[in-house]
């Protein structure tokens, strides 16, 4: 029996959003034949499937799905979103087409969410914060008026693994969240780990380039600016108004005070306790890394010399 057939038999309805969410990754080629209608509660029992012999994979698919509540899953009435019924989503927010809202989220006023994102369980958005396109957040707490580009993903495990006395890869717990502020602005495709003993933070009016990967329990303080492929390692402090030039790496567990500038590409491997301008790797003092860089030219230019 094919899948039309099976859904047809089920009267589950015609909403390909329902489809798709039931049968998650199953091939469903022939869904595009039906209507977008209403929503409809997938109301129907799992044991009215059992019949369909021929069908195994798809009926215990459909028997896991129904057990695990996805007829809780409805659209949502601005933008056609879907949302599980237990979330808190304000009246006035849109859920585009395409975006999914898990169980326990919160949205807050006047939020835009855009299709293919994903809002995981228990997160909050908050008030006037808009995603782009394929957005995921999870273990998360959004500010209010943010902008959040596609394709970041914010709240997934940050990268903790030991070796055990056996000479195994053992993986840390990562169990806390990404808490962002107000006001903050995060580029496309960069990523914010959770923590695993304290909560990853990001200030009040922060603002993230493209491409930048910050590690679990980093702190970032206010009014900072990341430019594009900054690398911050886990558990680092970052003071405020910190400026990273691009590409800039901050190792794991250093400190850096308030009011410091870093130049593109330097990588910081100790604490900077003084505000200013640095820049080299390892990142000094930006005056001292210019001497060093004439140093460097001149000695390059004596060497030349010299050969010839």
């Amino acid at each position: 029996m094919t899948l039309r057939k099976l859904l047809l038999s089920a009267n589950i309805g015609k909403s390909e959003q329902t489809f798709r969410l039931i049968f998650s990754n199953l091939p469903i080629a022939e869904v595009s034949h039906f209507s977008s209608g209403s929503p409809t509660s997938i109301s129907t029992s799992y044991r009215n499937f059992s019949h369909f012999a021929d069908d195994s994979v798809i009926s215990k698919r459909l028997e896991d799905n129904c057990r695990n509540g996805y007829q809780e899953f409805m659209h949502w009435k601005n933008g056609g979103g879907t949302f599980h019924r237990s979330a808190s989503i304000a009246e006035t927010a849109v859920i585009e087409y395409g975006a999914i809202i898990h169980p326990e989220a919160v949205i807050g006023e006047n939020a835009h969410i855009a299709s293919g994102t994903i809002i995981g369980p228990a997160v909050t958005v908050g008030r006037s914060t808009k995603t782009g396109y394929n957005v995921v957040l999870s273990n998360c707490v959004i500010g209010d008026s943010c902008v959040i580009h596609n394709g970041v993903c914010i709240g997934q495990d940050g990268f903790g693994f030991f070796l055990d006395e056996h000479g195994e890869m053992v993986k840390k717990p990562q169990m806390l969240k990404a808490m962002v502020g107000n006001h903050v602005e995060i580029g496309a495709n960069s990523c914010i780990d959770r923590g695993s003993w304290r909560d990853t933070a990001i200030g009040d009016h922060t603002k993230i380039d493209n491409l930048v990967q910050i590690g679990h329990n980093v702190i970032i303080g206010k009014y900072c600016m990341l430019c594009g492929q900054v690398g911050i390692a886990g558990s680092a402090m970052i003071g405020d108004y910190v400026t990273f030039g691009g590409r800039v790496a901050v190792r794991d567990h250093v400190s850096i005070v308030s009011k410091v500038r870093l130049a593109a590409n330097s990588c910081v491997t100790k604490n900077i306790s003084e505000e200013g301008d640095y820049g080299g790797f390892p990142a000094v003092p930006i005056k001292e890394w210019r001497r060093q860089v004439a140093r460097q030219r001149q000695l390059g230019s004596s060497h030349h010399q010299n050969k010839n």
